[in-house]
């Protein structure tokens, strides 16, 4: 869960062009269905992909686990003018209303979840509140990414907001990532310092394919991210366009 992180996230994904990246996330849905009309964002986090989404008419269900990245979300819906159902709610025990024609998980949300059991409970949860042919599109950090890109490195990250200090530690033997970031914000002289820890896990493609499987969910295509190629041994992340069949 992101608590102090949430207040510091958008400083720190400024290298994340989500006008591009909503721009191709539509073009996925036009070319293997349709625009949806109303969307599940899964872990939709400050909302920057559930209000872009919202602003092109889209009816919007975002759904995150952290309270206080929600409370950024729904600041950002409040100055926008957009009308956002926000639920806060763990993806393994997603619990919408009713059904959705289409959802999104992005920026490898799904990755955070270490337990394989639970990533096959949020998959399930979400084909469970989709419309039978309807697509759930969604991208994941690979196995390559852990190992070779973050694996036991330490990153700095500045800007004017906020200085960030972000530790990895690798595990081998379930592809996880122990995560640990110190933010530092200004205020006034001083400097105040933060903290948060969390855990990624990359799965492979069998594990992948075999949670979908059993979720009823069919792959329609796997992209390399940001593109309609196909992935290589050396992709950071993939893009999943998956089909509800039954």
């Amino acid at each position: 869960m992101y608590n102090e992180f949430a207040y510091s996230y958008d400083a720190l994904m400024t290298d994340v062009d989500y006008e591009k990246r909503t721009d191709y996330i539509c073009s996925l849905f036009e070319k293997f269905d349709r625009a949806p009309t109303l969307m599940l964002d899964l872990a939709c986090g400050t909302g920057q992909f559930s209000n872009r989404f919202a602003k092109a008419g889209v009816s919007v269900i975002g759904v995150d686990i952290s309270y206080d990245m929600l409370s950024v979300a729904r600041e950002k819906s409040a100055e926008q003018g957009n009308d956002i159902l926000y639920l806060c709610q763990d993806a393994a025990q997603l619990d919408l209303y009713g059904t959705v024609d289409g959802a999104i998980c992005c920026l490898d949300s799904l990755n955070h979840i270490t337990d394989y059991a639970k990533f096959c409970d949020a998959i399930a949860r979400v084909s469970l509140f989709l419309e039978k042919d309807r697509l759930f599109i969604f991208d994941l950090n690979t196995v390559y990414k852990h190992r070779e890109i973050l694996g036991d490195n330490t990153f700095v990250i500045e800007t004017d907001d906020v200085y960030c200090v972000w530790q990895n530690e690798f595990r081998e033997k379930d592809n996880t990532v122990e995560i640990n970031l110190d933010f530092f914000t200004p205020e006034g002289d001083a400097y105040y310092r933060s903290g948060e820890s969390f855990c990624e896990r990359a799965y492979t493609s069998e594990e992948i394919k075999n949670a979908l499987t059993k979720a009823g969910l069919k792959i329609e295509a796997i992209f390399e991210d940001m593109t309609q190629n196909a992935p290589n041994d050396k992709t950071e992340r993939v893009v999943y366009v998956t089909r509800k069949v039954n």
